[in-house]
């Protein structure tokens, strides 16, 4: 495996980094601490540093020649709101916060990557390291492309790259189209009217309704949907009542939704309104759906994604990179910047994923043995994309 000589000389440090923010996870729009670190760091490495965007968000540019092309490389910085069940010396010292998606390890890549193309400056043009807040539902993304971050920092592509349990270390994986899902969110309040559980028959009883909504929701994927698309609604709560024996007047149901195609959200979309306006109507109650439209799908851009693989094969290997890896239904708000700029995003191998070590785990920690493999993407993705003509 190639990795780049030099990285493996500051191994140590990126490693002591990236254990520091591991231990001081901060949640969306607050990472300060975060964005003390790697503007800092940036400075150190000689970077120009730009704050502010997104409230939380740092832009390091590194520039080099005439050329005006531009490369954006992007990690993000914020942790989830759980708490960390590790042991380990640099588990999380903020309860109820935790690194549970590998956020430290991505903004560790991406300074080592800036650390190395700021010494060798190797490239004609301009790199910029986009360390961006919020991803975890937040809308960072969204929110630093709002406020101009292409126009200030402007990219002829962007790149990014998410670790992945369950691909092994040293290996990297992509494809060209749909990468990640659309993410919703939908609340559905079922009013029926309340009484006695003794009596059900002079009321109207919104969990019986509400369990028909449940499982009819189930036949819009797999009765609506062509079943070459992909699509999943997953219930997340049910929330009503508050008596062993009464029936409450209201009930409501919460969940996800997650596609790839704009045609297959807007049906859905539409259906869940239907089945359960129907559903309540059928007894004599009334239901309402609303449906919020989260991050879109994360659409790779063909020539981007190809010429990723390419990087990614010369620093794992060919046999080490699946070019046409299967579409996963999380979801991404990177991409927002790929509707902007063409670009691609990649996974990384984090090793097998055992022992508790899946994403959103409470016992979950990045693998450091993957560092030297995304600084070295990373800097070969900017100096291959700004070689010298």
């Amino acid at each position: 495996m190639p990795i780049i000589p030099q990285v493996l000389d500051y191994l140590d440090e990126l490693t002591e980094i990236r254990r520091d923010i591991h231990a001081h996870p901060e949640l969306g729009f607050t990472e300060e601490r975060t964005g003390d670190v790697v503007a800092r760091k940036l400075a150190e490495y000689g970077c120009e540093v730009h704050r502010g965007l997104a409230k939380t968000g740092v832009v390091g540019t590194i520039r080099r020649g005439n050329s005006l092309r531009a490369i954006g490389l992007r990690a993000d910085m914020d942790c989830l709101p759980m708490q960390e069940a590790n042991e380990f010396p640099h588990r999380s010292t903020h309860d109820g916060q935790m690194h549970a998606c590998g956020h430290d390890g991505h903004t560790t890549m991406l300074l080592g990557a800036a650390r190395y193309l700021a010494k060798t400056r190797n490239f004609e043009g301009t790199v910029h390291f986009i360390f961006q807040p919020g991803e975890e539902g937040y809308g960072g993304g969204r929110v630093m492309v709002q406020e101009g971050l292409f126009d200030k920092f402007p990219c002829d592509a962007v790149f990014a790259m998410h670790n992945k349990p369950g691909i092994p270390i040293g290996n990297m994986a992509t494809r060209t189209g749909a990468m990640l899902a659309a993410s919703d969110r939908f609340d559905i309040r079922v009013k029926g009217r309340g009484g006695h559980a003794a009596h059900p028959h002079y009321g109207i009883d919104p969990f019986v309704i509400g369990a028909q909504i449940v499982l009819a929701l189930q036949t819009i994927p797999s009765r609506d949907i062509d079943p070459i698309d992909s699509a999943v609604i997953s219930v997340g709560f049910i929330r009503g009542g508050s008596a062993y024996n009464v029936i409450p007047d209201e009930l409501h149901i919460g969940g996800t939704v997650r596609s790839f195609r704009p045609e297959v959200r807007d049906l859905i979309e539409r259906r869940m309104g239907e089945v359960a306006r129907g559903a309540a109507a059928s007894h004599g109650a009334s239901a309402e759906c609303e449906y919020r439209r989260g991050y879109p799908s994360t659409i790779n851009h063909a020539a981007e994604a190809e010429f990723a693989a390419d990087v990614a094969a010369e620093i794992c290997g060919e046999e080490q990179v699946d070019r046409n890896v299967a579409p996963s239904l999380g979801g991404e708000d990177f991409s927002y910047m790929l509707q902007k700029v063409p670009g691609a995003m990649l996974w990384i191998g984090n090793g097998p994923g055992e022992g508790g070590c899946m994403l959103h785990n409470a016992r979950y920690d990045f693998n450091d043995s993957a560092l030297p493999v995304g600084v070295s993407f990373f800097a070969r993705l900017a100096e291959r994309f700004l070689e010298p003509k």
